[in-house]
């Protein structure tokens, strides 16, 4: 037998791929810039995938059970989690409590969030205090445009959305550094230390309000420009959830345009991928769910988080809408017959920090979607392992259907700290896996992918729902 037939090697998802998916890929990587666009906060995404989804024909389960319907197979439904996560099914033939065909992914990403008491002035300038949300690298925050999106709720109780700075037209936000002529103690720092977290305070405004006997007249300024646009006070800052993000959209990179670069590719990436491949679900065998959720940057907590109960509620809602029992066994049996994936993002190969990498293990952009077997930190602990036999099932279902994918982790074994929403689908007695795009300056403000990686992802992910 010849060496090449024992061997195994990954390679690039662009080779031998057919005109036609080429095609496919390229359309597919427009569609999700506008994605991305649109989805720059959990609150945006959330609406947009919605929206994406009312347009294929889903419906929100709240309408049936309001006029006491219930499901046949076909049905398309989704579940609004606060306007911070939402959950999609497409009702199978077979009885869902012979399990589902589940894929869970995340829509929040790092960012800065405003917080309660925020607006002062200080030398002739007003600004932002800031609380950064999610591993991120502070000092990549510092001198890049921001925008600030999120909503206000004002004593009236009504709610104000904001969104300033993405439209050319408007003013940006700014985070200032330390020039190099004074930066000497500053070298001196370690790199996590360089910038302070108290010090990620945003430049908001430096023009004095027109009344000598006012009090801090930038601060007031800015105020006064609040109210006369959104009619809102100091006050509701207290109630507000402002967050400051990147300006931008998502472009194409490379001469050849085959990468994409774009905030908060972590993870809406795999939320675009996996979205779309739900959407052109039809009559399935199985029934399919796609759950978004919030927070998992800060360890999937809180009411929208993937440790809270929405995930389960919404299983038992489809049970009591389907006439089945909802009892804790009938639940247990549903869950623990469930196969899923956690669609998450992996890290991919940087040819520019090679030391931290296991070459041979670690995703590479542009060789497909990635499969993560163990995932956690200082020896897989807080991670999930999949089995070995759940892991050749996911394999084998890849290749029977060309999509191209690869082996991958975080990083060296000393070096890598992560964790998904595995886990937290592992502990319902769920089979799951971790599978996902592989990302370039992961938690940066800006994120690099493969547009081939995004296709492949979306098309393991559908085939992954029509597997009986």
């Amino acid at each position: 037998m010849k060496r090449n037939e024992l061997a195994f090697e990954f390679d690039s998802a662009w080779k031998n791929i057919s005109s036609r998916e080429k095609n496919e890929v390229f359309e597919m990587a427009e569609d999700y810039k506008e994605f991305l666009n649109n989805s720059k906060t959990e609150r945006e995404a959330t609406r947009e995938i919605i929206r994406r989804a009312e347009e294929n024909g889903f419906k929100p389960i709240s309408e049936l059970i309001e006029n006491n319907e219930k499901l046949i197979p076909g049905m398309k439904l989704y579940s609004n989690n606060r306007n911070k996560g939402v959950a999609l099914f497409v009702i199978g033939k077979e009885s869902i409590l012979n399990g589902m065909n589940f894929i869970g992914a995340h829509i929040d990403s790092p960012r800065l969030d405003i917080k309660a008491n925020p607006l002062y002035e200080d030398s002739e300038l007003a600004l932002l205090k800031t609380h950064y949300y999610g591993g991120l690298k502070k000092y990549q925050w510092v001198t890049i445009p921001l925008s600030l999106h999120g909503i206000v709720i004002k004593r009236d109780g009504s709610k104000v959305e904001v969104a300033i700075g993405e439209d050319e037209k408007e003013p940006v936000f700014f985070i200032t550094d330390l020039l190099p002529h004074l930066a000497k103690d500053q070298y001196e720092k370690k790199l996590k230390e360089a910038i302070q977290g108290e010090g990620l305070n945003i430049v908001v405004g430096s023009i004095p309000f027109d009344n000598e006997n006012i009090d801090d007249r930038i601060k007031y300024n800015i105020l006064n420009i609040l109210n006369e646009k959104y009619g809102i006070k100091e006050e509701d800052f207290i109630t507000a959830e402002l967050e400051a993000v990147p300006v931008g959209k998502a472009r194409d990179l490379g001469l050849d345009k085959g990468l994409i670069v774009a905030y908060a590719q972590d993870d809406k990436v795999c939320s675009y991928a996996c979205l779309n491949a739900i959407l052109e679900v039809e009559n399935p065998d199985r029934t399919c769910m796609a759950i978004f959720v919030d927070k998992e940057e800060v360890g999937s907590i809180g009411n929208t988080g993937m440790q809270s109960k929405f995930f389960e509620y919404s299983v038992i809602e489809i049970l009591s809408l389907l006439g089945e029992d909802c009892s804790p066994l009938a639940v247990a049996r549903t869950l623990s017959n469930t196969l899923a994936l956690s669609a998450d993002v992996v890290s991919s190969y940087d040819p520019n920090f090679p030391d931290v990498f296991d070459k041979r293990n670690t995703a590479h952009a542009g060789r497909g979607v990635a499969l993560v077997k163990e995932t956690g930190s200082e020896g897989k602990n807080r991670g999930n392992d999949a089995n070995s036999e759940y892991f050749e099932l996911v394999r084998r279902l890849f290749d029977d259907n060309n999509v191209k994918w690869q082996i991958g982790e975080l990083g060296k074994v000393d070096q890598e700290d992560n964790g998904t929403i595995a886990y937290m689908i592992a502990a319902y007695g769920i089979e799951v896996i971790d599978c996902g795009v592989p990302v370039l300056s992961m938690h940066a403000p800006y994120e690099a992918v493969s547009k081939v990686d995004v296709y492949m992802a979306y098309k393991g992910y559908k085939a992954f729902y029509l597997n009986k």
